[in-house]
């Protein structure tokens, strides 16, 4: 019952509170609960909605980091799926 309560608290907390931590946790939650659960229609929307709002959020502040590390450094960041590597 605690566990259902922080996830009814996490899912309430505007996106942009969360840190990078918070928010790919609620989304894999989501996930599993997308994949195990059986939703309701709505429950499935919203669920969705919110789930495609923090991968947004992740992405975004994946592609910031990424920026700032290449501000740091000076140089080009390397993509590890790189051929050339």
């Amino acid at each position: 019952m605690a566990k259902e309560t922080q996830n009814s608290k996490q899912s309430s907390t505007p996106v942009e509170e969360l840190s990078y931590e918070e928010a790919y946790e609620e989304l894999n939650q989501i996930v599993a609960k997308l994949e195990a659960e059986e939703l309701t229609l709505e429950q499935t929307i919203s669920l969705f909605e919110r789930g495609q709002n923090l991968a947004q959020y992740c992405t975004d502040i994946l592609d910031k980091t990424e920026m700032r590390i290449q501000q740091i450094t000076g140089e080009q960041v390397i993509d590890f799926d790189s051929p050339d590597i």
